[in-house]
């Protein structure tokens, strides 16, 4: 199963497009929603429906900052105890798409294999 094509131009496009570029990212859709994996672990899940887009990344490191934000709050299912944050967002507003890319690399370096960690952090400070 799939979901509808993402309009490359929208938060969740962009989103999306950001979180493929990592080494070995693949997506997948369990349960009807759209998930981007590092081999076989899940490091952003991502919903767009109507003028929403909401998002879960694992945040290790800054969750408790980010849940300082009024649009943030604890990803439910027990993943919250886990640093698992979950950000809603109204499409049509202005995103901070700079600390949406910062937590996408936090969640992408806490699920990922060292290895590939290790090679984003070299992709990034190549300029990629």
């Amino acid at each position: 199963m799939s979901l509808p094509a993402l309009d490359p131009q929208s938060l969740a496009g962009r989103l999306r497009a950001l979180a493929l570029a990592f080494p070995e990212a693949t997506e997948d859709f369990p349960w009807g929603e759209r998930a981007i994996k590092v081999r076989t672990k899940a490091f952003l899940f991502l919903r767009a429906e109507g003028g929403a887009v909401s998002f879960s990344v694992k945040l290790p490191h800054s969750a408790a900052d980010a849940l300082e934000m009024p649009n943030v709050a604890p990803t439910g299912y027990g993943l919250g105890k886990h640093g698992w944050v979950t950000v809603t967002v109204d499409a049509g507003r202005d995103a901070p798409l700079a600390t949406y890319e910062a937590w996408l690399e936090e969640s992408y370096a806490a699920v990922a294999p060292k290895r590939l960690a290790a090679a984003r952090a070299a992709q990034r400070s190549a300029g990629a």
